[in-house]
């Protein structure tokens, strides 16, 4: 009789360790990615910032990009983003029927851009670029032309 209750608590014990290594091994990588590229972004990391830049770049060039040119006088451009040491990244062009809101949403990425530039110290290339000086509709498309432009 003796025996079985020694060997009682060793096998209590025994059970019971196992079964809480077994649980803390389980719950120890929950919070864990199973791959990198899962990792949650950082919403305060250069890379996580210029992504977000990017996809209001082409939220605003895809807002004219299907809008069909027939008459380049119902058009106009505008300076988009900032270079680090001065000026546009670009020009772009929009149709006047929506101006007061499309030139909002381009000065607000224009002011994220050199704010983002002032954060993270970037460097670009400083060449200038030169305004357009007329607008074209060629095959439904509109066209910024420069002077370089044929």
């Amino acid at each position: 009789m003796k025996k079985i209750f020694f060997h009682f608590p060793v096998i209590v014990l025994c059970t019971t360790l196992t079964l809480v290594s077994c649980n803390t091994s389980k719950n120890a990588n929950t919070n864990l990615p199973v791959d990198i590229a899962d990792r949650p972004a950082d919403e305060d990391s250069q890379k996580y910032e210029q992504a977000q830049l990017d996809r209001l770049k082409a939220s605003i060039e895809s807002e004219v990009s299907g809008e069909k040119c027939t008459d380049a006088n119902e058009w106009a451009f505008a300076p988009m983003g900032s270079k680090s040491c001065g000026g546009p990244q670009l020009y772009i062009a929009y149709p006047k029927k929506i101006e007061t809101a499309f030139l909002q949403r381009v000065n607000d990425y224009t002011d994220k851009v050199k704010t983002f530039n002032e954060k993270y110290n970037i460097m670009s290339d400083c060449v200038m670029i030169t305004p357009p000086t007329s607008l074209k509709c060629i095959h439904g498309k509109i066209r910024l032309i420069t002077p370089d432009t044929n």
